[in-house]
């Protein structure tokens, strides 16, 4: 199995990268007609969102046909557009009787410093994405969402090192299957849980890496607004109801904190969305606690498997 989220039934992922821009995007479909029941649950202080209202416990309408996570900071938003019309051509969406409408939520990180500043994923790139969609193996790392991902900015970015996007999954007893998706463009630096070690943070002079915590008081007034940004997505084959799937959204930023630190901070932008796409019953607090676990594994995968950018090295070439 591929060890990742499309390992649950009817999820499907797909990516557009702009290398040259250091930007790009990473859709989540769900093949079932009536979508996924989704909720959300935003931690950050300095997120950029669309239609995450919708998905609140009190939301009226449950499904949801597909998730947008983008570069580009507020203008990748725009990005959605594409996935929304690629949805329209195939059908997809909310019968409202003049039309189906597709429901996609979306959520962006900042990495207009890293690369081109003019280079933003738009409808095209949002369409591109969606159509390459495919329920496998997908490519992970310096891809998609996760192009422009750095983390460990309490130095600035010159110190920073590189993020991307990971992804990991889990079959249980009974046929319950949990995976998760990241995108890792944190404030903080990020640690292994199990050993202790910083696997990419702050890069000293000396070419050690930095404990962002213990740094953080001297670089306090270089802590800019919304430049950073974990997003992360959690599946299951199980069948929740809305105010079921925003527990297991907030059960999954633990994963977030086990492995990012600090995290949720007020540059971060922290979102995390969970998404039923099935009908297999199952306790929300299983699916809670072991997507905690794969977003944790998510968010170690992503920097570990990541490619570096000129000036900002990645794990593997340390």
């Amino acid at each position: 199995m591929p060890d990742n989220i499309c390992d649950v039934p009817g999820v499907l992922v797909g990516h557009a990268t702009d290398m040259t821009g250091a930007t790009g995007c990473t859709t989540i479909l769900f093949e079932a007609p009536g979508g996924a029941t989704v909720g959300v649950d935003v931690r950050g202080s300095s997120p950029g969102t669309r239609e995450t209202d919708r998905l609140s416990p009190t939301g009226t309408v449950r499904g949801t046909h597909a998730l947008l996570l983008t570069g580009g900071s507020a203008f990748g938003l725009a990005a959605a557009d594409g996935v929304v019309r690629l949805l329209e051509e195939r059908g997809t969406g909310l019968d409202v009787g003049v039309a189906r409408i597709p429901l996609v939520s979306a959520a962006v990180i900042f990495d207009l410093v890293v690369g081109s500043p003019d280079a933003r994923p738009g409808p095209e790139m949002g369409y591109e994405a969606a159509s390459s969609a495919m329920s496998e193996d997908f490519a992970q790392g310096t891809v998609g969402a996760g192009t422009g991902a750095t983390v460990g900015k309490v130095l600035g970015m010159e110190r920073s090192m590189k993020g991307g996007v990971g992804s990991a999954s889990v079959y249980l007893d009974g046929g319950l299957v949990i995976g998760a998706l990241a995108v890792v463009n944190a404030f903080g630096h990020v640690r292994d849980p199990r050993t202790g070690d910083v696997l990419a943070g702050p890069r000293l002079d000396d070419g050690k890496l930095g404990d962002t915590v213990q740094l953080l008081t001297e670089a306090a007034a270089r802590m800019r607004w919304g430049e950073n940004t974990t997003l992360g997505v959690v599946a299951t084959n199980a069948h929740l109801t809305k105010p079921q799937s925003t527990k297991v959204a907030q059960m999954a930023h633990d994963g977030l904190a086990r492995a990012i630190e600090p995290v949720h901070t007020s540059v971060d932008g922290d979102v995390v969305f969970a998404a039923s796409a099935g009908d297999l019953d199952a306790a929300p607090d299983v699916v809670g606690t072991w997507g905690a676990r794969m977003m944790q594994e998510a968010v170690l995968r992503a920097v570990r498997v990541a490619e570096g950018l000129p000036g900002i090295p990645a794990v593997s070439e340390l």
